[in-house]
């Protein structure tokens, strides 16, 4: 009965996460976090995607394991790929004319571990490149190594280092996602500022310029989105209490 009830109520919560997005975001230009299609050069655009395909092979090795050990988990992938999918395609606008947005990765990576949000992350990014205009092709290995591979590395570290200190789970859940939040705009600002460094101090005045125009709306976003993935965390503990305990014991079988 709870797990028909569990089912009943995350399609709930994805249908009503969809109608969200289509009501706040009406046709316009998009000025998206993702680095659009083009923008880089060729030369770091191929960097950014051999750099993140090692992450996304591993990634399908991590996913695999978790659903052939655990069947009863597959409802949760597909939870923690909507909730990254229905946040990181929110648009909301900069005082800059660029614009910030939520990443939802954190909730993914706590759950499964960061490898495993490579493959969801990148799957996202996708579906938003071919499906909304965010981002590129091109461009996706960039984007995935921001959103999908440095913001789920830094999440799960933040989110192990104070569950092991005794901080407390919601504190740990909240510090996950608004760190992870925060990680992937300082790549992103990192990976601009390599493409684009300025005429006058190079790389670390790139980086200011682009880490400060997004640092506006980005601190509080990454603070509304940690608050939103410890009442998401809070659902899925009342509801899928079983499904989380066997994450937990894999977890702690792999780190045996």
């Amino acid at each position: 009965m709870n797990k028909k009830r569990s089912r009943i109520v995350s399609s709930v919560l994805l249908v009503a996460g969809f109608v969200l997005y289509f009501l706040v975001n009406e046709p316009q230009t998009g000025h998206a976090m993702h680095i659009m299609e083009g923008y880089l050069p060729f030369g770091w655009a191929m960097f950014w995607w051999g750099l993140f395909l090692p992450f996304f092979v591993i990634g399908l090795r991590s996913i695999r394991k978790v659903i052939v050990q655990h069947p009863e988990v597959k409802l949760l992938v597909g939870v923690a790929g909507a909730f990254a999918f229905v946040l990181s395609a929110l648009k909301i606008p900069s005082v800059t004319g660029s614009s910030s947005h939520p990443t939802g990765t954190g909730l993914g990576s706590i759950l499964f571990g960061p490898f495993a949000m490579s493959v969801l992350g990148s799957m996202v990014l996708l579906f938003q490149a071919l499906l909304l205009a965010h981002g590129g092709l091109t461009t996706l290995g960039a984007n995935a190594v921001s959103m999908a591979v440095v913001g789920p590395l830094v999440a799960y570290g933040i989110y192990r280092l104070i569950s092991s200190a005794n901080g407390g789970k919601r504190l740990a859940v909240f510090a996950a996602a608004a760190t992870a939040n925060l990680a992937t705009y300082v790549t992103t600002s990192l990976q601009l500022a390599l493409a684009f460094p300025a005429e006058t101090g190079g790389v670390m005045a790139s980086f200011a310029k682009f880490a400060g125009i997004f640092a506006v709306t980005q601190i509080p976003l990454a603070i509304c989105e940690g608050l939103l993935t410890v009442l998401v965390w809070n659902w899925l503990q009342a509801y899928n209490a079983k499904e989380l305990v066997q994450l937990r014991l894999l977890k702690q079988e792999e780190s045996l």
